[in-house]
């Protein structure tokens, strides 16, 4: 037998590993690929081997639709406040905090005037990285002021929305921005302004049951996850068995609930050629 003690240090020490850096690659959730992070990121945060639409925040979804260096932000300095106290493993006043350290956003809302392919447009986009973009007080309140300036404009209207919907933490006040949004709505279209609505993965809850559901046009991402219940919440109510993707963008556009799905890369082509459909 080989004394241990003998052995030189050489033989005793572990195998240098690769050094990769970690977060530089990752799996792909629809086709099991392991992607270059950097080639994803590239190609519009969409995976290069099955087009997966990855998630993506507000502020990457404002560089991917606007004119470079075109965004001009409005209606900003508005934040959340907690009003009913409320506490569930720790306070909302708390998860606020944390979530504006993390995301340096003051709420789940971005919003903006901008041009896309030249055309002037106002623009507001859920951002799923805060809460889950869950729609309170101020994502509502943003989202009204922002259509009530397109009224008095007559601008375009592009609301990008990726929701977990109404938020919990301020309850009877988060389920009024639904009926808030959608009165502001049906004055923009009195006005006879032209709302294009892009749903994205996911958009459920009061978010699905209020603007995003009231589009004009109403465009989808592939995928997108798009109801107001889960499906897991919708078979134990009815107890019956779901046809395969029910709540998925292509079975919304085959039930005529969407007009186009469009691939991310194509979606300022698609809203900049809706504009000038418009006349706008």
């Amino acid at each position: 037998m080989t004394n241990v003690a003998a052995r030189t240090w050489a033989e005793l020490k572990p195998a240098r590993r690769a050094t990769i850096p970690e977060g530089l690659w990752l799996r792909c959730p629809s086709c099991g690929q392991m992607i270059y992070r950097r080639q994803m990121e590239a190609n519009l945060h969409v995976c290069p081997e099955c087009q997966h639409h990855f998630r993506i925040s507000a502020r990457q979804r404002v560089r991917q639709l606007v004119d470079p260096g075109s965004f001009e932000p409005m209606f900003e300095g508005l934040s959340p406040t907690d009003p009913l106290s409320f506490r569930d493993l720790k306070s909302y006043e708390d998860r606020l905090i944390a979530e504006q350290r993390k995301t340096g956003a003051l709420d789940a809302v971005v919003t903006g005037k901008c041009f896309v392919k030249g055309r002037p447009t106002l623009l507001c986009c859920l951002d799923l990285t805060f809460m889950m973009g869950s729609m309170g007080s101020v994502v509502g309140e943003t989202i009204t002021r922002t259509i009530e300036y397109a009224t008095e404009t007559l601008l375009p209207l592009v609301i990008v929305s990726c929701s977990g919907g109404a938020r919990m933490q301020e309850s009877g006040l988060s389920l009024m921005q639904m009926a808030k949004t959608s009165a502001a709505l049906a004055r923009f279209d009195d006005a006879g302004g032209l709302f294009i609505s892009v749903l994205s993965d996911p958009t459920t809850g009061g978010v699905t049951a209020s603007f995003a559901m009231l589009g004009d046009v109403i465009l989808a991402e592939p995928g997108a996850l798009i109801g107001f219940a889960g499906p897991r919440v919708i078979r134990q109510t009815i107890r019956q068995d779901l046809p395969e993707g029910f709540q998925r963008a292509e079975f919304l556009l085959q039930s005529g609930l969407v007009d186009r799905v469009v691939e991310r890369k194509d979606l300022r082509t698609e809203i900049a050629r809706l504009i000038d459909y418009a006349g706008r």
